[in-house]
C-alpha cells in the first residue's frame, strides 16, 4: 500500500524525494521498523520515522505513564497519566495519526533475556532505547546473525550525556554515500601523456577527491575518451590524471567529465567487540578524546545499574565517587585504556536519571536518519558510536546545592534533574520571540512546551508569526499539522497544538510578516520586553533583518537552518559574540546574461531560459500592459497622443501585443506553434548565421567550443510528446492571460492536430542583430525603438480601432503568478517541455519533470531527520542564553547527516575597533546624546565630540547623508536644527544616526563609529 501512496501523493513526500530519490523512497515504503522503548528519545525516533514514510513501525514499552513522561514524551497527555496507561498505547494513535501511509501497532509484551527473539526476523531495523546493555548485546547479535543481517542501532538519553550506536552487518553497501548530484567539469586539455592530466577551464575548481570515478563526453580529438570510465588522482583544484593517455590522438577542444556514483562497502563489528574499541565519530575538534570519556563513562553508569539494580541518585556525590571507581577500573579492560574525566562521570552520575528534551531531539534526528540509511542504502552510515555531551550547560552549576536537582512532582522532574530549579525557572519566566512556525518552528516548540518556556505564573510569554499557510507539503516534516489544517494559519494551528503538549504555555500568535512594514508592531519596545529570539526561517534577507533589530535592541538570538540533510546552528549573544551580519555568505552565483540568451552549457541554464520565458510571456507583459491602459484608459487617446509626437512609455510593446491578441483557442495554439519555431528553430539558425561552426576567435581557437555549444534546429514532430506538451501547456496559458475560454474537447489530440496542421509558419530570415558574447554583461534594461516601429505601431493601433478589436475588454490581461505546487496548472509543465526543448537543440542532457520543478521552483530540499536534530541543538543554547552563561560555553553547529559529520565550534568572539587613547567600540554599543528643542547639527557634533573624545568628520542617517563637509552647501547645516534636519517616526522620540571619525593614520578612510541613538528632548532620569 504505502509505495503505490508514494507516486499517488507525491505532495505530501515532495521535499523529501529531493532529498532521498525515487529509489531510496521506495526501498523505504516496504520496510519494517521495531523500536523499543517510547519515552523522550524513542517518541523523537518514531516521529522522524514515520513522517519519513516507512511502511510499518512497531513501537514496544512496558512502562506506565507518569508525570515524569509529560515533561519527555510530547504525546503523552495528564489523563494517560492519570489512567495509568501503557506508553506505547497511549502514544500509538498520535503518532499513527502523523503519515496515514504508515502501519504503527503497538507491542507490551515484555522484552528480557529470555525472551525468544525470532519475531525479530519481520524487520529489516531494530531500534532500541532504555534497554540495558546486556539486552542490547544479546538482540545485536541475534541481528547481526541473520541473512541479511537485521540492521541494529541502539541509543540512549542519560542526563547531560547520549550515545548512539549503529550495526548494519558484516558488509553493508551505501549506494550513494553524500546524495550529492554528480559534479560535470567542463574540460580545457588533456595531455598526451602517463599519466594524463586533465585541465579544467578557468575559474572552475573541480572539488573532485582522489578516488572518485568519472566519465567522459563530447571529447573532440581524443575521442576514444568519450564513454569510458577513469578513476582520478588529483593533482591540483584545476587539474587531475586519468592514468594512460600517451597512446591515444590529440586532444583537440571540449569535453565534460562526469563524476560517476560508485557504490561503496560499509565494514561493522558487533556491540560486544566495539565495546572494547569503539569507532567514535568526533564531533567537536576541541576535545578529541570526548567521545571515548564518555564512552568509558557510560560503561561505569551500566555497570553501577547493574551491581546496585539501580541508577545513581540524582545530584548524589556518594555514588558519583563509586560510579568513578568503576569506569578507572573498566578503562584498564579497553583496549586504547582510555583516560577517565572525572568531571564527565561526576556529571553522568549526577544527572543519568534526568532528562533533557532537546538532546533527545538533536540525538533523536541523528538517529532517524541512521535507520532510513539502514533500510535504503542512501547515504554514508554511522561507524559505529556517537557521544554528544552538553557539560557545557551543567559545569556553571558546579556550585548550586543538590537540592536544586531533586524532584518536586511535577512535569518538569526530568529537566530540573539536569539543570536545577533555578534554571527551570527562569525558562518558565521566559519571554521569547520565535519567527517562522514552519519546519524548525514546529520542532522548536515542541521544545519551548517540554522546557516549560513562558509557563511562568506572573511572567513569561511565548510570541510566535508566520505569514504562511500549511499546504500538503508541509505535513511531512511539520509534525504539529495535520491534514485538516490544510490552508490555515501556521501560527495559529501551531499555537492550538503546542497547548496539546503543554495546557500550561502561554503563546500570543501573530500571522506578520517581520519587515520593516511591521516595525510599529514589532517595535524597539517589543524587542526589549524580549528575553532572546530564536529565528526559524528559510531565507537570508528576512536573518539579516532580524539580526539587525537584535543588535539595535541588544538581544541575543538564535539562527538556524537546514537544506536536506545539512544544517547549522548560530549562537548571537549581545557584547560576546559577532552577529549574523558580521559574517557575509558568498552571493548566489548568477548565470551570465549572454549564457542564458544565447549560450547555455547546463540543464540549469536552460531551466532558468524556460522560467524567464514564463514570467515575461504570462507574467510581466500581461502586468505593464494592464498598468498602462490603467493609465490611458482608452485607445483612441493613445493614438492622439503618438501621433502629435507624444511619447509614451512603453506603448509600441502594448500596441504589439494588443494587434497579435488571439481571440479564440485556435489563435492560442496558433500562436504557441509560432514560438516553438522562433524559439528552438529560428533562434538556432540565427546562432549559426551569426557564428557559422567554422567561426574562430582572434587567437585562432573554434568559437564553438565548450563551454560553448553549437544549436541545431529542432523540426516540429505532433508526434513527439515534447513537442506536443510544449503546444498545449503554452497554449493554456496563452488562454489564460488573455482570458480565451476552452474546453475539454479543444484539449483533444484531434483538435489540436486540426489547427496545427494549418498553421502558416513564418520562415526564418536572418537579421544582422549583434548576438552578446561578453559573460559580464547585463541585460538591458530598454530596448531601443526604431522610426520604423513607430509608424508600424501607429498602423497597427489604427487597424486594431477600425475592426473594434481596441474595446475596453481588450485593454485587459490576466497576469499569472509562477505557482510550483499546484500540478494541475500547467506552469511546470511549460518550464519542462520549453527547457528540454532548448536543452536538445544545444544537445544538453535533459532533466525530469521532478528536477525541472526542483530547480524552477527553488525549492529548498527538506527531511524531518535534520529539522529535529537542528531545532534540539538550538534549544540547547536557549537554555545557556538563559542562564547568562559565559561566551565560552555557547557552541555553534554545522552537521550533514548523509555523511555524517557533526562539527561544533566556539561562536566568534567579536571584534572590538579601536579609535584612539583607549578608546573602542564593537557591534554592540550604542552611544547616546540627548538633545534640546534649539539643539543644531553644530551642537550635536560638539556633544558626541566631548562625550566621546572622536573628531566627527560625517554624520549620516541610513543612507541619507546629512553632514559630509565636501559637500556642497553642507557646512551651513551646522547652523540649521536636529528638527529640521531629522523627523522619527511617529511612535520614536529618537532617531539613529552614524558619525564617523579621522582615523590616526593619515591617508586611510574615514571611519563609522557605533550608532548614535539622538533623543530630541533630554528624558526624565
Amino acid at each position: 500500500m504505502a509505495a503505490d501512496s508514494m507516486e499517488i501523493d507525491d505532495a505530501l513526500y515532495s521535499r523529501q524525494r529531493y532529498v532521498l530519490g525515487d529509489t531510496a523512497m521506495q526501498k523505504m515504503a516496504q520496510s519494517h521498523v521495531f523500536l523499543s522503548g517510547i519515552g523522550g528519545l524513542g517518541v523523537e525516533i518514531a516521529k522522524n520515522i514515520i513522517l519519513a514514510g516507512v511502511k510499518a513501525l512497531t513501537v514496544h514499552d512496558t512502562k506506565h505513564c507518569t508525570k515524569w513522561d509529560l515533561g519527555i514524551n510530547f504525546f503523552i497527555h495528564e489523563d494517560d497519566v492519570t489512567s495509568q496507561r501503557n506508553r506505547a498505547e497511549a502514544t500509538l494513535p498520535r503518532i499513527a495519526e502523523l503519515n496515514p501511509y504508515v502501519h504503527v501497532a503497538a507491542s507490551t509484551v515484555p522484552l528480557d533475556e529470555t525472551t525468544d527473539l525470532s519475531f525479530l526476523k519481520h524487520y529489516q531495523c531494530v531500534i532500541l532505547t532504555e534497554v540495558s546493555l546486556l539486552l542490547q548485546k544479546k538482540i545485536n547479535d541475534f541481528c547481526h546473525a541473520q541473512q541479511p543481517p537485521i540492521k541494529f542501532i541502539s541509543a540512549d538519553v542519560y542526563g547531560v550525556c547520549s550515545r548512539l550506536f549503529c550495526d548494519f552487518g558484516d558488509e553493508f553497501e551505501v549506494l550513494d554515500t553524500t546524495g550529492e548530484e554528480p559534479k560535470e567539469i567542463f574540460i580545457s586539455n588533456i595531455t598526451q601523456s602517463n599519466p594524463g592530466i586533465v585541465t579544467c577551464l578557468e575559474n572552475h575548481p573541480h572539488r573532485l577527491e582522489t578516488g572518485q570515478f568519472l566519465t567522459f563526453r563530447e571529447v573532440n580529438g581524443m575521442s576514444c575518451l568519450n564513454g569510458s570510465t577513469h578513476q582520478i588522482t588529483v593533482v591540483s583544484p584545476y587539474s587531475f590524471s586519468i592514468g594512460d593517455t600517451s597512446e591515444m590522438e590529440p586532444y583537440l577542444h571540449g569535453g565534460i567529465a562526469v563524476q560517476v556514483k560508485t557504490p561503496k562497502m560499509c565494514y561493522f563489528e558487533q556491540l560486544e567487540k566495539q565495546i572494547t574499541n569503539p569507532l567514535c565519530l568526533v564531533p567537536d575538534f576541541s576535545k578529541p578524546e570526548a567521545p571515548l570519556q564518555i564512552h568509558v563513562a557510560m560503561l561505569a553508569l551500566n555497570q553501577f545499574q547493574e551491581n546496585f539494580g539501580r541508577g545513581p541518585n540524582i545530584g548524589c556525590l556518594q555514588d558519583a565517587e563509586e560510579m568513578l571507581k568503576i569506569a578507572i577500573s573498566i578503562s584498564e579492560t579497553l583496549e586504547n585504556k582510555p583516560q577517565v574525566n572525572g568531571d564527565v562521570v561526576k556529571w553522568l552520575s549526577r544527572t543519568a536519571k534526568g532528562f533533557l528534551p532537546p538532546l533527545a531531539a538533536a540525538v533523536g534526528g541523528v538517529a532517524s536518519q541512521e535507520v532510513l540509511k539502514a533500510v535504503t542504502g542512501k547515504f554514508s552510515p554511522l561507524q559505529q558510536w556517537l557521544y554528544i555531551d552538553v557539560l557545557d550547560i551543567v559545569t556553571p552549576l558546579e556550585k548550586v546545592g543538590s537540592e536544586e536537582f531533586l524532584p518536586r512532582g511535577d512535569r518538569y522532574d526530568a529537566l530540573r534533574a539536569c539543570i536545577g530549579d533555578s534554571l527551570c525557572q527562569k525558562l518558565h519566566d521566559l519571554n521569547v520571540f520565535l519567527v517562522g512556525c514552519g519546519a524548525i518552528g514546529c520542532e522548536m516548540l515542541k521544545n519551548f512546551a517540554l522546557l516549560g518556556v513562558g509557563t511562568g505564573q506572573d511572567k513569561g510569554l511565548v510570541t510566535i508569526t508566520d505569514p504562511d499557510l500549511i499546504e500538503k507539503s508541509n505535513l511531512n516534516r511539520q509534525f504539529l499539522f495535520r491534514p485538516h489544517h490544510i490552508q490555515k494559519p501556521k501560527s495559529y494551528t501551531a499555537a492550538e497544538a503546542t497547548l496539546n503538549i503543554n495546557p500550561y504555555i502561554k503563546i500570543d500568535s501573530d500571522i506578520n510578516k517581520v519587515c520593516p512594514a511591521t516595525e510599529n508592531t514589532y517595535s524597539d519596545e517589543f524587542y526589549t520586553k524580549q528575553d532572546v529570539i530564536v529565528t526559524a526561517l528559510d531565507n537570508v534577507e528576512a536573518r539579516r533583518y532580524i539580526d539587525s533589530r537584535c543588535v539595535a535592541n541588544l538581544r541575543p538570538l538564535i539562527d538556524s537552518g537546514t537544506m536536506g540533510t545539512k544544517g547549522h546552528t548560530e549562537v548571537i549573544v549581545p557584547h560576546l559574540t559577532e552577529s549574523y551580519n558580521s559574517h557575509r555568505d558568498p552571493p548566489e552565483e548568477e548565470i551570465p546574461f549572454c549564457t542564458l540568451k544565447s549560450f547555455p552549457a547546463a540543464i540549469e541554464h536552460t531551466i532558468q531560459w524556460a522560467r524567464d520565458k514564463f514570467e515575461s510571456s504570462f507574467s510581466h507583459k500581461p502586468s505593464l500592459f494592464n498598468k498602462f491602459w490603467q493609465t490611458y484608459p482608452s485607445a483612441e487617446e493613445v493614438l492622439q497622443r503618438i501621433k502629435s509626437g507624444e511619447s509614451l512609455e512603453g506603448c509600441f510593446h502594448v500596441i504589439k501585443t494588443l494587434s497579435r491578441r488571439p481571440r479564440s483557442w485556435t489563435q492560442c495554439v496558433e500562436l504557441a506553434r509560432v514560438k516553438f519555431e522562433k524559439y528552438f528553430s529560428h533562434k538556432a539558425l540565427q546562432l549559426l548565421h551569426s557564428f557559422p561552426l567554422d567561426t574562430r576567435l582572434k587567437d585562432g581557437s573554434l568559437f564553438w567550443q565548450s563551454p560553448k555549444r553549437p544549436p541545431f534546429p529542432v523540426k516540429f514532430d505532433f508526434n513527439d510528446p515534447l513537442h506536443y506538451g510544449f503546444i498545449v501547456s503554452t497554449a493554456k496559458l496563452f488562454a489564460t492571460v488573455y482570458c480565451v475560454p476552452f474546453t475539454e474537447k479543444d484539449l483533444s489530440e484531434e483538435t489540436i492536430l486540426g489547427i496545427i496542421s494549418s498553421v502558416k509558419v513564418p520562415e526564418f530570415r536572418p537579421s544582422n542583430k549583434v548576438v552578446q558574447t561578453d559573460e559580464t554583461a547585463r541585460k538591458p534594461d530598454h530596448i531601443p525603438i526604431s522610426s520604423e516601429d513607430e509608424r508600424n505601431a501607429i498602423f497597427q493601433l489604427e487597424k486594431s480601432i477600425l475592426s473594434n478589436e481596441a474595446l475596453e475588454t481588450d485593454l485587459q490581461m490576466k497576469p499569472i503568478s509562477f505557482e510550483k505546487d499546484d500540478d494541475s496548472n500547467g506552469h511546470i509543465d511549460f518550464v519542462t517541455a520549453a527547457s528540454n526543448l532548448r536543452a536538445k537543440m544545444y544537445n544538453i542532457e535533459p532533466a525530469d519533470r521532478f528536477k525541472t520543478k526542483r530547480i524552477a521552483g527553488k525549492i529548498i530540499p527538506a527531511i524531518a531527520t535534520a529539522t529535529a536534530a537542528v531545532s534540539g541543538l538550538v534549544a540547547l543554547e536557549l537554555i545557556k542564553v538563559v542562564g547568562g552563561y559565559p561566551a565560552d560555553a555557547y557552541k555553534n553547529c554545522f552537521l550533514n547527516l548523509a555523511i555524517p559529520i557533526m562539527v561544533f565550534t566556539e561562536t566568534a568572539e567579536v571584534r572590538r575597533t579601536e579609535i584612539r587613547n583607549g578608546i573602542s567600540f564593537t557591534i554592540w554599543d550604542r552611544w547616546t546624546i540627548y538633545g534640546k528643542e534649539d539643539f543644531t547639527l553644530l551642537d550635536f557634533i560638539n556633544a558626541v565630540r566631548e562625550k566621546y573624545g572622536i573628531e566627527p568628520t560625517m554624520v549620516v542617517q541610513g543612507v541619507k547623508m546629512l553632514y559630509v563637509p565636501v559637500m556642497p552647501g553642507h557646512i551651513k547645516r551646522l547652523k540649521l536644527t536636529m528638527q529640521k534636519l531629522v523627523k522619527p517616526s511617529a511612535d520614536k522620540k529618537y532617531v539613529d544616526l552614524t558619525v564617523s571619525f579621522a582615523p590616526e593614520t593619515d591617508g586611510e578612510e574615514d571611519l563609522p563609529g557605533p550608532p548614535v541613538r539622538y533623543y530630541f528632548v533630554q528624558e526624565d532620569n
